[in-house]
């Protein structure tokens, strides 16, 4: 029979379809087609498929969605192709207009073409000719400017770029009949035009602090073309002065002053007193109107998500030991259509970061995924997901993620668990040195403590931080002592003198479970603490029926696992080599050694993304929410940045947490 280029030829016909040969008018062809997905172009990705996670490519974009999607068969991955394909169209139109924006200062900046100029004045005023070049070179600066949203597939940038490139078109003729400038600008505002349908991402949740940023950026804008100014017209200065005169004259002209450099004629006066007065006062007005206008919602899920992520939790909760901190409060939450699974999530850097898997209901991951998925894509956010365990790997994975193994996390079996043993000689000798010394352990749940108790403990959690800044948030909870939080789990540790040197919390993964959310210790205190802890909480769980123990997560812990057992190779101890030289500056190996002396059970989690030239931005925004990268608002406000989480006056409201993996003079979450 004849095959089609578009399926691929098996040698039969399959069960039950006609044969498109018999068929001259080609319905049977057409119903294979709608019954089988067109082979696809496979696209290189930029990273590898993670430990356990099959490896498979997407589908290369047609450029445009179909009208209705073919349904998928189990185990079928859908491609993200058109929206990356989108992305790189974004990312390409962005240089060109950063470009043109380029061109547009430059050529207002530069003396006109006199036998042009000549022709001109007979049409157009003198002062309309020195206008046309003050407003090309602020157009050109919009332009620069703007070219970051029209990256990130901004409409509300594409609208602004279009018509600031029409004004373009308009000015390069009225300042001089720049004819070639002209032409530049009008081809690409026809070509954004063209390309309309890659610009529809909505505008990002607004925050007060980018308004004086954007009016800065403005403001350098105008000094930059203040100085190209003086440089390209030094014959019609006095004497010769510097790049430094020149912009001691371009800030003082920002404010209306004058001084730095002597223009020879009034005309040049005029003109750069017009061109830099007129950037001072688009940046003051552009930061006061950004200033003021509406704010986004803040991050944070509201009563409705809450409730539903709580009822979720409920009946799923065992499913993910790192279930239970989506409820954080600087997580916003989406919940699927039938309200049966719900995705935790963070947006920094332009990227909509999830932790840990979908809540609820297995079944209906695919459905909040695609939710979630969709919400990224209307605003052009960049999905990654960190800390994912591998059947959420795999459903994010069908729709069209990669994933790389992050590390492993530790599980302690309540049943297994032992101080018995050659293995565990040293976490036992920790612990009868601790006992011997005064040292006591109280395990409660934080519905049996006192407010006197729990503001004590929160006390001394502040006390025991290290650094102004709060940690945590694919492994941290975020507050302590909350009345909705009645079933954590405090270990406090004392001394002979009664006073608290160390304390553990853990949060309820499901119903037999806990995981834990802070570890925080006296940096005074002998080592054995944290044994002493671990050993008392395990001791707990027994008694409390309590079967499984989350105590931590070890990053990369297979490279250091694999790299120093016998006929590793090169690569990947090259690889261990460069972790241990990290090391030295952040916790790696010594948070694994930490949590391999209790014999655990490791389980690997996973990171999810969509393109591997994302990676450097998802890096970025995991940084910024897990408060190890932060940008700092007190330049903007005064006041220094505390992360998510501060302890307020009444106990029960306290709100302190360290991560998994931040050691505060101890090996900790």
């Amino acid at each position: 029979m004849t095959t089609s280029p578009l399926l691929p030829d098996t040698g039969a016909t399959p069960a039950g379809a006609p044969d498109p040969a018999a068929d001259g008018t080609g319905a049977a062809l057409r119903a294979l087609l709608r019954r089988r997905r067109p082979a696809a172009v496979p696209r290189q990705r930029a990273a590898a498929a993670a430990p356990g996670l099959p490896r498979q490519r997407t589908a290369a974009a047609t450029g445009r969605e179909p009208a209705a999607r073919p349904p998928r068969e189990p185990g079928e991955r859908r491609p993200l192709a058109h929206w990356i394909d989108h992305a790189r169209v974004a990312r390409w139109t962005a240089r060109l207009v950063a470009l043109v924006g380029l061109l547009t200062v430059g050529s207002a900046v530069w003396p006109v073409d006199l036998s042009r100029l000549r022709l001109l004045v007979h049409a157009v005023p003198r002062s309309g000719i020195l206008a046309a070049h003050i407003t090309a070179a602020a157009v050109g600066v919009l332009l620069v400017l703007l070219a970051g949203g029209l990256r990130r597939r901004k409409r509300t940038a594409w609208w602004a770029v279009v018509g600031l490139s029409a004004a373009a078109t308009v000015l390069h003729l009225l300042k001089g009949l720049d004819w070639e400038e002209a032409g530049v600008t009008a081809a690409l505002c026809l070509a954004l035009v063209a390309l309309r349908r890659h610009f529809t991402a909505l505008n990002d949740p607004r925050s007060r602090w980018r308004a004086p940023l954007f009016g800065l950026a403005i403001a350098a804008g105008g000094v930059v073309c203040g100085v190209g100014f003086l440089a390209a017209r030094s014959e019609r200065l006095r004497g010769a002065p510097g790049y430094r005169a020149m912009l001691e004259a371009s800030l003082a002209g920002l404010v209306g002053q004058s001084g730095g450099v002597t223009f020879v004629a009034g005309r040049t006066a005029h003109a750069f007193a017009l061109l830099t007065g007129t950037f001072g006062i688009a940046a003051l007005t552009v930061a006061v109107l950004l200033a003021l206008r509406p704010i986004g919602r803040a991050p944070g899920a509201g009563p409705a998500e809450l409730a539903t992520v709580r009822r979720l939790l409920e009946a799923h909760g065992d499913a993910d030991s790192l279930g239970y901190f989506a409820i954080r409060p600087d997580k916003d939450v989406i919940v699927s259509p039938n309200g049966q699974a719900a995705i935790a999530y963070r947006v920094l850097n332009g990227v909509s970061l999830a932790a840990g898997d979908p809540i609820g209901e297995r079944s209906c991951w695919p459905e909040v995924i695609d939710a979630w998925l969709a919400e990224a894509r209307r605003h052009a956010w960049a999905p990654a997901v960190i800390g994912c365990s591998e059947p959420a790997g795999e459903a994010y994975r069908r729709a069209g993620l990669d994933a790389i193994e992050l590390g492993d996390e530790a599980i302690l079996d309540s049943a297994t668990f032992t101080l018995d043993g050659r293995p565990m000689r040293g976490v036992r000798q920790a612990v009868a040195r601790m006992r011997r010394a005064g040292y006591t352990v109280d395990v409660r749940p934080i519905a049996s403590l006192t407010p006197a108790e729990l503001a004590e403990a929160i006390t001394a959690a502040d006390a025991f931080r290290v650094g102004e800044v709060e940690r945590g948030f694919s492994m941290a909870l975020g507050r302590l002592g909350r009345p909705d939080d009645d079933a954590c789990v405090l270990v406090v540790a004392r001394d002979e003198a009664d006073r608290v040197r160390g304390l553990l919390h853990l949060v309820p993964w499901g119903g037999s479970g806990l995981s834990l959310d802070l570890m925080r210790g006296d940096r005074s205190a002998p080592n054995g603490l944290v044994e002493l802890m671990v050993a008392a909480l395990m001791a707990y769980t027994e008694a409390a029926g309590v079967r499984h123990v989350s105590l931590n997560f070890a990053m990369f812990r297979s490279v250091f696992a694999r790299g120093e057992r016998l006929g590793a190779g090169p690569v990947l101890r090259l690889w261990r080599r460069a972790l241990l030289f990290a090391s030295r500056f952040w916790q790696i190996e010594s948070l694994y050694r930490a949590n391999a002396k209790f014999r655990p059970q490791w389980r690997p989690r996973y990171l999810c993304f969509a393109a591997g030239r994302d990676l450097p931005r998802i890096g970025l925004a995991a940084l910024r929410a897990e408060a190890f990268v932060t940008v700092s608002m007190a330049w903007f406000t005064g006041r220094p940045h505390r992360g998510p989480r501060t302890a307020p006056p009444e106990p029960a409201d306290g709100t302190v947490a360290t991560p998994r993996g931040a050691t505060p003079g101890i090996d900790a979450r």
